[in-house]
């Protein structure tokens, strides 16, 4: 048979376009060993495929251009040729539901959708999927389409309004966005490979490699923590091995347990709940390897056969089949567990019970495995530990089937809107530097990273208190101060404190536009205390600080060493600076618009907010 001509990777198409002013990296396949040509307008390159039938061919940089261009991929067994390429600049847009939120829920949609059409503003936008190692390709492949009101109306709409916005400034220069996103996804999903090792260490990454190629024997090797947590929780207690020590009941019906009345689950589903189900086999059957499939868990599970642990998953709307060795099985009744935890809104079976059998052998006829289980409410109500392979808050899965398969094509920019999973969790800021270190190593060492700094969300507060959110805004600050071409688009003043989806995403999309086109943006800078005073310095600022509705700025603090000591001032705006009159208590700290849902109304002249910080007072 005559080998198939070479293609570019998934990423790569028809109607795409590629990045201005940096060199134009392609990769794709073909066969192994054979010599390949690119041809761009008058540019061409040459490359060999690596043993495997890999190749990069790299053509020159070119400038910005909204005329039609075709690249022809050719080697000996025939070419590709993909039509219709813009030049300009392309960004990736990644993070939880707050960049995937879609256009169709933003601000004045019906108006946006009416006047969206520009064949200058071209979208890919990739399948959720995971997988535990990097992937060539995606589970659907994208097709890269120009933007109408019927295709940006589930894109992303942050995204799409960035786009929007540069295109009003500057019409010459086509835009080109990938929509990469997963809502309620923790930020190590999309590290790469080599975050992964910095963060979480060789074995993180050796178990993720594990289960690529065989999920039972990885689940072998992560239970043991399982066990750990569960044992210290549970007063040294081990259900797996005698389930009997449980309290069993009925399921009251087969569904969601937010529906089991009377259960108390049904008042708080959030909660780690045993489920009991048996079922039998003959002397042959059980002398066979089989698999099980217990449907859909909401939200996780570890499930025993015979208080043997056969698979862990997270993912409320992931099918699971577990494969069940013959050692693990016997003649007559085998016994299966599932320790299910819920930690938001539904939780327990998803799904109905024909999603729910045992399969004897390779080609044995399934054995139902009914509705009729059996519960036991535990009292243990905190969360197990994570797999480094489950769908929301695995190490670099999201990367791995979301991200690489896009290849080392050129990019201006990323813009990142993620964190409210990962408030409370520690060493935001680090996570931020992999990504950026691993966005740059595949997209260009030029990309600018844009962080969105969390929107205010949460229950007012009339007095000084800790925050989660407020903190994790400020390693959002450190991530960014820390790196050389990195900026801070705040989002903290157009949130909605009832709904953490705020539908103004049209107005942080022209933020992200002024970051990225080199508009400096309001940050704080020092603070130092001299003359009876501590001075707050920021910069950015344009038309000097203003405080809108009222005489003064709101949500500012000084504190001491502890939460305690900090209480609410009234300072002076001059110029770019904040002055705030010492009161003779101890003030080692100053902090803005420091909670979940602050009330903000510092802004600079152009109406650009004052981001949520805190600084060290220099004495």
């Amino acid at each position: 048979m005559a080998a198939a001509a070479p293609t570019l990777g998934p990423a790569y198409g028809d109607d795409m376009v590629l990045q201005r002013g940096q060199p134009v990296v392609l990769q794709g396949q073909t066969s192994p060993g054979i010599a390949v040509s690119a041809e761009l307008g008058d540019d061409t390159a040459r490359a060999r495929a690596d043993d495997k039938g890999r190749f990069t061919i790299t053509l020159p940089a070119r400038p910005a251009s909204g005329s039609p261009q075709s690249l022809t991929i050719a080697d000996a067994s025939g070419s590709t040729t993909y039509d219709n390429l813009l030049v300009g600049d392309v960004f990736l847009c990644s993070g939880q539901s707050n960049m995937e939120l879609p256009v169709t829920r933003a601000l004045d949609t019906s108006n946006q959708l009416r006047v969206a059409a520009d064949d200058g503003i071209r979208l890919l936008k990739i399948a959720k999927t995971t997988a535990p190692v990097p992937e060539s390709d995606f589970a659907d492949r994208p097709e890269w389409q120009a933007a109408t009101g019927d295709t940006v109306a589930e894109f992303s709409a942050a995204c799409f309004y960035m786009a929007k916005e540069l295109r009003r400034r500057d019409k010459s220069v086509p835009i080109g966005l990938i929509h990469s996103n997963w809502g309620g996804s923790a930020a190590r999903a999309w590290l790469t490979p080599a975050g992964v090792r910095s963060l979480y260490g060789e074995e993180a990454l050796a178990l993720l490699q594990t289960y690529s190629r065989d999920p039972f024997a990885a689940t072998q090797e992560f239970v043991p923590q399982w066990f750990d947590w569960w044992r210290k929780e549970d007063g040294g207690r081990e259900p797996w091995k005698n389930p009997d020590t449980l309290d069993w009941q009925p399921i009251p019906k087969f569904s969601f347990w937010n529906e089991w009345t009377g259960t108390g689950l049904d008042k708080e589903p959030r909660a780690n709940v045993w489920l009991r189900q048996s079922f039998t086999l003959t002397a042959d059957q059980a002398t066979q390897a089989g698999s099980l499939s217990v449907g859909a868990i909401d939200d996780m599970d570890l499930t025993f056969v015979n208080g043997n642990p056969v698979g862990y998953t997270f993912g409320w709307g992931v099918e699971r089949t577990y494969r069940i060795p013959a050692e693990f099985l016997r003649a007559g009744e085998n016994e299966i567990l599932i320790a299910a935890n819920n930690m938001w809104d539904t939780g327990g079976f998803f799904g109905g019970p024909d999603r729910l059998f045992f399969t004897p052998g390779s080609s044995g006829d399934a054995i139902p495995l009914g509705a009729d289980w059996e519960y036991s409410k535990s009292a243990v109500t905190s969360v197990p530990p994570r797999a480094p392979w489950d769908a929301n808050a695995g190490i670099g899965v999201m990367h791995n089937a979301m991200v690489a398969p896009i290849g080392p094509m050129r990019l201006a920019g990323v813009a990142w809107y993620q964190g409210e999973s990962d408030v409370g969790q520690p060493d935001y800021d680090n996570k931020l530097r992999e990504l950026f270190s691993g966005w740059r190593a595949q997209f260009g060492s030029d990309a600018k990273m844009m962080v969105v700094q969390l929107a205010d969300y949460g229950t007012r507060t009339s007095e000084p208190a800790a925050s989660g959110w407020a903190q994790l805004r400020q390693e959002q600050i450190d991530a960014v101060e820390a790196d050389a071409n990195a900026a801070l688009v705040t989002a903290i003043d157009i949130g909605e404190p009832s709904d953490i989806h705020p539908a103004n995403k049209n107005d942080l999309g022209k933020r992200l536009a002024r970051a990225f086109s080199g508009e400096p943006l309001p940050m704080p800078d020092s603070a130092s205390l001299a003359g009876g005073s501590v001075t707050v310095t920021f910069t950015g600022i344009e038309g000097g600080l203003v405080a809108l509705g009222g005489a003064t700025a709101l949500g500012v603090e000084l504190c001491g060493e502890t939460q305690d000591s900090c209480r609410f001032v009234t300072p002076q705006l001059t110029g770019s600076s904040m002055v705030i009159p010492a009161d003779g208590k101890p003030a080692t700290r100053v902090r803005h618009a420091w909670a979940d849902a602050p009330i903000v109304n510092l802004y600079d002249g152009r109406g650009m907010p004052i981001p949520g910080f805190e600084l060290e007072i220099a004495q």
